[in-house]
């Protein structure tokens, strides 16, 4: 029997049909086991030993396998074409070698699609393991870990607030948190345009004024309404003629067909899609077999393909749309064997597969790459120059005709950004010639301003990153996935927005370990990576020049007191926290106080701005927030004014819970929570908020309120018991009966299509608990995180974090918790005392009768 080993289970069932008797072919489901996550998991003291762990649900999976390895007499390794594909091979056979499972006969097989034709060929021609790509595999999980458990426990003393850093993720941070500095110092730029409507031939165009006055106009040079104004009336008093036609050809060529990344931004781009959402997606398609293996750094194409996209374009367009060669696409990857093909349909017949995303995805793919292999598209670009007599003013109308589509028929790539209406030239210019006069319709003066630049989508930032070299596509998705999931980013309407917390931390990596999140940097890192995977260089020669000058950084950060910390990025970021004020003043003076100075402070929920006369004024801004508007005090605790109604005062304060305000004093003050998303905290706000529950109204059909409040999962509507979340603070005061229903009624059916809900995915398993035996996870509980063995759960205490939590201190949690007992209202006692009871009988046979009617009564209670 030969065994075959692959990720998937569909894979393995597709594969097993395809191969046939005398095969057995199983999954892997993926990675079966990692670097423990604890300190020493790598020891750079020790050649850089490495620690492996069985992942915790991996235990009956590895043991299907090692059962079947030891009747088997050939090993197949048949994971993915890349260098991840390699590394679970490697564990796979590590693993069967240390059970003494190993069959005599192991050998790797890699195909880059799942068609009958593509296994069956790819099994004749195994291979044994590439060992510079287990090696490159194993540099990059020890820098990463290295990296992560070297910097994070710094973090974690020195920033309040931060989680974890990673060596990707904390430059794609950087990169969106600069972008975001960017635009905050922006000042807009007015500028205006002048733009002729005119007429030829019965056909309107429009002609933009290009010099006035003699002097050559550029984007910002009419920068006020007064010269707009009078470029306006000069345009409008003169005769303009043509004095020149210049009529060029242009091409264009098709785009290559998709890898990783380009297929992640044109999803985004066109579909909507994540990063992570688009592979998931094209995990399936692959594993269906409709196509090729989707990560991918290549753009070329297997001739045999080539020559079934030419068939399908010759079966659906007519001659001129097929070049008369095969196009060739070269790959920049720098190693060969990591260059694999493009993503591609398997089969250029099926123009559609599947349904929903699925089919949305493949469309794309397949448009793409028939588009490829078809013919260039031929424009004519058309300029025509128009003057006065003076010759001082110029007016210059574009166009642009498609006179043979070409590969501009099936698909055209996608933009992040839309072209601006001034730079349009796709629109048809009547025929001129030298000499003509247009009639004259209008002219119309614009005013415009300056934009800052935009926020980085998914697609413009995994473009960015790849441009400078940073990360693999593959890990993109996964890297853009953590800065949401630590909270550091936020993404509205498909744009990143830099946190507070992200913000924070990128400042205290560019004050600390510059060089380690400078984009040079981290590219050069690929870069040797890349040279390791490529047989020229060393794995562990790589570690350990990293190693050398990193771990004494980090230990001289650790070594720094949290006020030293705190005072030197206090400095850092005086630019942004404080900068210069209109009047002159010194933007450090507090607004409160008139005589302490501002400066940054760290807390336990994270930084904030404080006066240096704490505590006779309590003054304080959220780290966020920077100078300017601080003269609201408008996060400072104090009175907001009286109620109108009562006359009581209300005061903003600060509890145990966050700040908070209050009307009135003693057991008959009202309190509410300040929520988050108010922009500014006033009187009128505060009044708002301790005027919660809001009716909205009778429902229509129940004749029972709706009410609109916010509670302690956010703002939310309520009625007859039932609940349906509101997006905003704001959505509490504005949501009307029409939207209150409809909102209501999508929540309901939403909870009757979800029925019961999936039991919660563990945050980490470490292992099985060496008392009960039951595996030990990480839980986020509705009180906060907690371990437990199946058996006795164990809160975290508030001081630990849960990314740092060891197997060792998990077992102490949950043996410390059991020792105490079960919780109270727990009551177990009756169950406990049956026990005793049991044994009276050979005491007392008088007791008999007692005793067997207890089990008697308990079934009739169960029933």
């Amino acid at each position: 029997m030969q065994l075959v080993i692959v990720e998937s289970p569909a894979k393995a069932k597709t594969i097993e049909k395809y191969l046939g008797p005398g095969y057995k072919v199983l999954a892997s489901y993926g990675h079966v086991r990692d670097l423990p996550v604890k300190d020493g998991s790598v020891r750079p003291d020790e050649d850089f030993a490495m620690d492996w762990e069985l992942y915790g649900d991996k235990q009956s999976r590895v043991k299907a396998i090692t059962d079947a390895a030891k009747e088997a007499d050939r090993l197949i390794l048949a994971t993915d074409p890349d260098r991840e594909g390699e590394a679970i091979s490697w564990h796979v056979r590590e693993l069967l070698s240390k059970r003494r499972a190993l069959p005599k006969e192991v050998e790797r097989v890699t195909f880059n699609a799942i068609t009958k034709a593509t296994v069956t060929e790819a099994m004749q021609h195994p291979r044994a393991l590439d060992q510079d790509l287990i090696d490159a595999y194993l540099a990059r999980r020890a820098l990463d870990y290295l990296f992560g458990f070297t910097l994070s426990p710094v973090l974690w003393r020195k920033l309040p607030g931060a989680k974890s850093a990673g060596r990707v993720q904390s430059v794609a941070l950087r990169l969106i948190v600069e972008r975001e500095r960017e635009i905050e110092s922006f000042r807009a730029q007015e500028y205006w345009s002048v733009v002729a409507r005119l007429e030829q031939g019965g056909t309107e165009f429009q002609a933009r004024l290009v010099r006035f006055d003699g002097e050559k106009l550029d984007r910002l040079s009419l920068g006020d309404e007064g010269v707009a104004m009078r470029a306006k009336a000069a345009v409008e008093g003169a005769t303009f003629r043509v004095e020149e036609v210049e009529t060029k050809p242009a091409r264009r060529n098709p785009y290559p067909p998709f890898t990783t990344s380009t297929l992640q931004q044109e999803a985004a781009r066109k579909l909507g899609f994540s990063a992570s959402h688009t592979m998931r997606v094209a995990q399936t398609l692959y594993e269906a077999g409709a196509i090729t293996y989707m990560r991918t750094d290549g753009v070329q194409m297997d001739p045999s393909a080539i020559s079934m996209a030419r068939k399908a374009i010759s079966d659906r367009y007519d001659g001129h749309y097929l070049p008369e060669k095969p196009r060739h696409y070269e790959t920049k990857a720098k190693n060969a064997q990591e260059a694999h093909e493009a993503i591609r349909p398997t089969d250029f017949a099926k123009d559609r597969y599947g349904s929903g995303d699925e089919a949305r995805l493949y469309d794309l793919i397949w448009k793409r790459a028939i588009a490829s292999q078809m013919a260039s598209a031929s424009l004519e670009r058309t300029t025509v120059t128009l003057r006065e007599g003076t010759g001082r003013h110029e007016l210059r109308a574009t166009g642009q005709v498609v006179k043979f589509p070409g590969f501009l028929a099936v698909y055209e790539e996608g933009r992040d950004q839309k072209q601006d209406a001034e730079d349009d030239d796709s629109g048809l210019l009547p025929m001129m010639n030298k000499g003509d006069t247009p009639a004259k319709r209008g002219v119309d003066a614009t005013q415009h301003f300056t934009q800052p630049p935009p926020r980085y989508s998914e697609a413009s930032l995994v473009k960015r990153l790849e441009e400078l070299g940073i990360g693999r596509p593959s890990t993109y998705a996964a890297t853009l996935q953590v800065l949401k999931d630590r909270n550091y980013v936020r993404t509205e309407k498909n744009r990143f927005f830099a946190e507070e917390s992200g913000r924070m931390l990128t400042a205290f990596l560019e004050r600390f370990f510059d060089r380690y999140v400078a984009y040079d940097f981290t590219a050069g890192m690929e870069d040797e990576l890349d040279d390791v995977s490529g047989g020229r260089a060393a794995w562990k020669q790589v570690l350990a020049a990293f190693w050398r000058d990193f771990k004494p950084k980090s230990d001289e950060v650790m070594e720094k007191k949290p006020s030293e910390v705190t005072a030197a990025l206090d400095e850092f970021l005086e630019d942004y926290l404080f900068p210069p004020k209109a009047d002159g003043t010194d933007p450090r003076l507090c607004p409160k106080c008139g005589e302490g100075r501002l400066s940054l402070r760290g807390g336990r929920y994270g930084a904030f701005i404080a006066c240096s006369n704490y505590p006779e004024c309590k003054f304080t801004r959220k780290f966020a927030q920077p100078g300017g508007a601080d003269g609201e005090g408008g996060d400072e605790d104090g009175a907001l004014g009286k109620d109108p109604a009562t006359g009581l005062e209300v005061v903003r304060r600060s509890g145990r819970f966050g700040p908070y305000i209050q009307l009135g004093e003693g057991k008959e003050a009202k309190r509410a929570s300040i929520p988050k998303d108010i922009p500014e905290l006033d009187l009128e706000w505060a009044l708002k908020l301790l005027s919660l529950p809001r009716e909205i109204g009778a429902h229509p059909e129940s004749g029972k309120p709706i009410t609109a409040s916010i509670g302690r999962y956010g703002p939310y509507l309520a009625h007859d018991g039932k609940y349906a979340r509101l997006r905003s603070t704001a959505e509490v005061f504005e949501t009307g009966m029409n939207a209150a229903v409809v909102k209501l009624a999508e929540a309901a059916n939403g909870a009757a299509a979800r029925g019961s809900r999936a039991p919660a995915e563990p945050l980490k398993t470490f292992g099985p608990h060496p008392t009960s035996g039951g595996e030990i996870k990480l839980m986020a509980g509705r009180y906060g995180p907690y371990v437990t063995d199946g058996t006795t759960n164990a809160t975290l205490p508030r001081d630990k974090q849960p990314e740092a939590l060891t197997l060792e201190e998990a077992i102490a949690l949950i043996d410390e918790r059991a020792a105490k007992g079960p919780a109270k209202g727990k009551k177990k006692a009756p169950a406990k005392k049956a026990a005793p009871k049991k044994a009276a009988p050979k005491k007392a046979a008088g007791e008999k009768k007692t005793a067997a009617k207890k089990p008697a009564a308990k079934k009739a209670a169960a029933e």
